[in-house]
């Protein structure tokens, strides 16, 4: 496995192990950045819908530093579709760090330089998805 994957996953692992569910830590977080984004969840009042997109999401980036079957089309037609949410592009993008930022401060102590890096390659990454949702134009690239 590649070393940005291994980390990738360590963090993973790491955050795993700290918190039972990220879930409400990674919303507040992306609530607190974008707070017009929170009435768009008034029907989540169980919180399983954003668990859901939190788990998707989690199985996406395991995916795209892995074998890349399909999270980078994911990502792409994601984007469009939570366009239609009133999600713009830019909130679709900072979802990915505000998963790398509540990561980093649960595991606190345990996040390494490695890591650091890899998340920081990682975002680079998955934002040319992100901000070309053109499947046509970057079927080279994935």
């Amino acid at each position: 496995m590649p070393e940005q994957a291994q980390q990738v996953h360590l963090a993973l692992e790491l955050a795993s192990e700290a918190v039972e569910d990220l879930t409400p830590l990674v919303y507040a977080r992306l609530f607190a950045a974008h707070p017009d984004m929170e009435p768009l969840f008034w029907r989540d009042t169980n919180h399983q819908i954003k668990g859901e997109m939190l788990s998707q999401v989690f199985r996406a980036i395991l995916d795209f530093v892995g074998d890349r079957q399909y999270a980078a089309r994911l990502i792409q037609c994601e984007v469009v579709t939570h366009a239609g949410y009133d999600v713009p592009p830019e909130v679709f993008r900072v979802f990915f760090g505000t998963v790398r930022d509540t990561l980093r401060e649960v595991i606190a102590g345990n996040w390494t330089p490695d890591m650091d890096t890899a998340w920081s390659k990682l975002l680079t990454d998955l934002d040319y998805y992100v901000l070309n949702t053109d499947q046509s134009q970057t079927v080279d690239a994935a």
